[in-house]
Formats: structure tokens, C-alpha cells, sequence
């Protein structure tokens, strides 16, 4: 209390004004509705924990703020699990904003989890930057995307519709890959092994990196409501040896296929070019990606075609609960998958 509104933990009975509150102001996000399903596949089904929350209210109940931390794990080098936190989903309604709301909820949430969780990480864009900085956040750098284009004619015309700010089509773009849902429905009995192939070959990586299950997969690009991930995969003599999962969606009068995850053997840097290629060839008028240094697709990635695109990436910020990162942690730190970090 203090400034006539009431700071408490979100409540189920909370979800309809919450999504009510940040489709005002952030409109319908990336389904383009804000839905309590889609609220319940995000913090209430993710596989790493339920999200922590806080409201604002305001007198007569009404919810004038929200903040929400998607949890996460990574994995270190030495095998330990690194519990997360990424900041999302919040909101101050208009008629409340300049009262330090948006402080107060965030930090009371670090506060919340302090005591279970190691690191908070986010893309804030250049609006919030700076406020997550005066907030102890450190930027560590941009996360570099890579771009396959597939169709030239068609990507240059939407790029220079893009400069002009002409709008696009409108609705989803046509994509040639299988629903990743229905892939994933039913289980590939062979997605196991490569995924323990890779989960060996991983753990001597010394970098932060999300270990990649069949039910972490299942969630992330199964389950997600609205988002229409779809699936590439290269079978070699009757054994899965390498997966991806992306989606068609609209960049203004583009059409992008977003690759968020490529899996393969260790070394096969062959099966990370096929996929890189699938990806491109999804009928969307280019492929965007990360390609982390040092996996095989960053080995694949230029004679797939992918090339470092100017202007694009993530700014990657990070802090802990209690206050600043150590002085040595860096970007570098990281493994990324695009999917790691796609805002959804």
C-alpha cells in the first residue's frame, strides 16, 4: 500500500483482467490472441516450473499491473543445473503509468525468487533497455540471426516494402513442413537416442545450454497453442539422425521460417545443412536463424547459404536476483538456440 494500490501474487481467478491488461498494451502477442490457454501452456504447463507472478490493484480490484518470470534451466559445463528466470508479460494500464509500478512489481518478484533461483535473462528492446539497466541488468551483447534467403524476388520486394513500411498480406504463410504437434503426438521411438547422443556430446561443452528432452520439445514445440511450429527431420539408413523445428510467420510483408531448434549427431555438420536447407525450402521467403559458434550448424551454415543479416538479433541482458552478474560472465557464456530466446 502507499500509493492507494495493493501489490499481492497473481491468482488463477487474476487470468482474465491479466490478459485483458496486456493485450492493451501489447496488443495480441505472438498468436495475435491473447488466450487463457495459451497463458496456461506459457507459466502454467512450462516443464522448468510454473511462473511466478504479482499484480497491482488498484481500489475495487481492478488490476492495473502485472509482471511474470518464465522459468528456465540451463546447463553448465560441470553439469549443474543453472535455474532461471526470464522476464515477461508485463503490463501497466495507461491511466496508472509513472507511479513505479513497473519498479515495484520487478523488483518484489527478483525478491520472490531469490531463494530458488541463479540468473535472470532477457532481449528487453531499445524502449526498455534502459530501465532494466537502471535496474542492475547488464548488457552482454547482441545475439547475432543468420537469414536464408529462398525466394529472391520475392525477398526483395518485401524487403523494400518493409523500408517503405507498406503493409502485407495478411495471414499465416503457406509452409510445406509437417505440424510439429502431430510429429511429436506420436513420438518418434528413435528421437530418444539422438537426443542422448546429443545430450553426451553436449555435456562437454562448457557453455550454458538448455538440455533438449523429448517432453521439454513436446512442450516448447507440441503443445504451444496458436503457434504452428512445424518439423524437418534427416533419416540415414533407417536411424533419425537429425530433427529441427520452426515456424511460418509474418515479418510485415515478408514471410519468414523461423528455425528455432536443429538438432543433429555430434560432428554430422551434413544433416545440419540438410536441415538448414528444409528450413529454407518451407515455401516462406526466407529462413532466420541462430547459429551458435562452434555446433554444426554454424559449420553448415554458409554452404547452406546463411549469412549473417545487418541490423537484426537480440540484445542479451542479465543480472541474478540479488543484484549484478558476476564480472566475468559474458555473452560468450551462452549456447543459444533461436528457440531459446524467441519471444513467445
Amino acid at each position: 500500500m502507499g500509493d492507494g494500490l495493493t501489490y499481492r501474487g497473481l491468482e488463477p481467478a487474476d487470468v482474465p483482467a491479466v490478459l485483458e491488461l496486456l493485450t492493451a498494451s501489447l496488443a495480441g502477442g505472438p498468436t495475435g490472441r491473447r488466450s487463457a490457454e495459451f497463458f496456461d501452456w506459457k507459466h502454467r504447463a512450462n516443464p522448468f516450473g510454473s511462473s511466478p507472478g504479482l499484480v497491482a490493484v488498484a481500489d475495487g480490484g481492478r488490476v492495473v499491473g502485472v509482471r511474470l518470470f518464465l522459468r528456465w534451466e540451463w546447463r553448465d559445463g560441470a553439469g549443474r543445473t543453472v535455474r532461471a528466470v526470464r522476464p515477461v508479460d508485463t503490463a501497466t494500464h495507461p491511466d496508472f503509468r509513472g507511479r513505479g509500478i513497473f519498479r515495484r512489481l520487478t523488483t518484489e518478484l527478483l525478491e520472490q525468487v531469490s531463494g530458488d533461483t541463479e540468473l535472470v535473462f532477457n532481449t528487453p528492446n531499445g524502449n526498455s533497455l534502459p530501465g532494466y539497466l537502471k535496474m542492475g541488468w547488464r548488457e552482454l551483447g547482441r545475439v547475432p540471426v543468420a537469414l536464408r534467403v529462398a525466394r529472391p524476388v520475392s525477398f526483395a520486394r518485401g524487403a523494400r516494402a518493409a523500408l517503405t513500411r507498406r503493409p502485407g498480406p495478411s495471414g499465416p504463410p503457406r509452409c510445406e513442413l509437417p505440424s510439429a504437434a502431430d510429429w511429436l503426438a506420436g513420438p518418434d521411438p528413435r528421437l530418444a537416442g539422438l537426443l542422448a547422443e546429443r545430450a553426451r556430446a553436449d555435456a562437454a561443452d562448457p557453455r550454458l545450454h538448455t538440455v533438449r528432452t523429448a517432453g521439454y520439445l513436446a512442450w516448447r514445440y507440441g503443445a504451444a497453442p496458436g503457434l504452428d511450429y512445424r518439423v524437418a527431420t534427416v533419416e540415414r539408413g533407417g536411424e533419425l539422425v537429425g530433427v529441427a523445428f520452426g515456424r511460418p510467420r509474418r515479418r510485415g510483408p515478408l514471410a519468414e521460417f523461423t528455425l528455432a531448434e536443429l538438432i543433429v549427431r555430434p560432428g554430422d555438420r551434413e544433416t545440419a545443412g540438410r536441415l538448414l536447407r528444409a528450413a529454407a525450402a518451407s515455401g516462406c521467403d526466407h529462413a532466420a536463424t541462430h547459429l551458435a559458434p562452434g555446433t554444426e550448424a554454424a559449420a553448415a551454415g554458409l554452404r547452406a547459404g546463411c549469412l549473417r543479416a545487418p541490423r537484426t538479433g537480440m540484445v542479451l541482458a542479465a543480472r541474478t536476483p540479488a543484484g549484478p552478474l558476476p564480472a566475468g560472465r559474458a555473452l560468450a557464456d551462452w549456447r543459444f538456440s533461436l528457440g531459446d530466446l524467441e519471444v513467445f
